[in-house]
């Protein structure tokens, strides 16, 4: 690399992320998205890891239980702001730079593992849920909520072709037509719990409007 050039992050997607900060920060408060947020962490206890901690929106719902947060985030605009909601939260939280395909912690360090509108955009789902399994200790919990393909063929068809085409390269890599449950359970996660919901629950449904909500455990043996 020549000296005085800095070298891009791996994930760079500035306009998105100030979009987003905004969107999510809507869909919080008007598409009920806070209470889900709720009900992904409730329960976890001890270490835990997130997955594309986006800018943060996850961590005032930690519940006290929680002795540390690791979070990952490699889009340096989300994790400026990642930060700074760190600094306001009860749990301990650490945001790191990362991707989810090579985390930068050790093998079966983590009491639990969140994955929260991640699994769309990460490079190769797969590796990356192959690392989520790496990090977890044996009995040790995934807790998922991720966006995906639609049950009904119409919208699924779209979902494709918007893939193809326009959404990854508007949306910061985002996929909308991915099947985050298959590819827990291909990782070799056991699924223990799984609800499917749609955001908003009222009014028109975008593409990324079908959600499952729910539980996987690595195994221990």
């Amino acid at each position: 690399m020549p000296i005085g050039k800095r070298q891009r992050p791996p994930v760079h997607h500035p306009l998105f992320a100030r979009v987003y900060a905004g969107l999510s920060t809507t869909a919080d408060t008007h598409a009920g998205v806070a209470k889900v947020r709720d009900q992904l962490l409730t329960g976890l206890t001890g270490r835990v890891i997130e997955i594309g901690a986006g800018n943060g929106r996850n961590f005032a719902h930690y519940p006290r239980a929680v002795s540390e947060v690791v979070a990952i985030e490699p889009e340096p605009t989300l994790r400026r702001l990642a930060v700074r909601e760190a600094l306001r939260c009860e749990v301990p939280v650490d945001v790191v730079p990362g991707v989810a395909e090579a985390l930068p912690v050790k093998s079966e360090a983590f009491d639990g593992a969140v994955a929260s509108l991640v699994l769309c955009s990460v490079r190769s789902l797969p590796r990356a849920l192959s690392e989520m399994y790496r990090v977890l200790r044996p009995g040790a919990e995934l807790r998922f909520f991720e966006h995906g393909l639609a049950p009904g063929p119409n919208m699924a068809a779209f979902q494709r072709l918007l893939d193809r085409t326009v959404w990854p390269r508007l949306c910061g890599g985002c996929h909308t037509a991915r099947d985050p449950l298959a590819a827990i359970e291909a990782a070799g996660f056991d699924v223990v719990s799984q609800r499917g919901m749609r955001i908003p629950e009222r009014g028109p449904a975008f593409p990324d409007s079908y959600c499952v909500l729910g539980t996987a455990r690595r195994p221990y043996v």
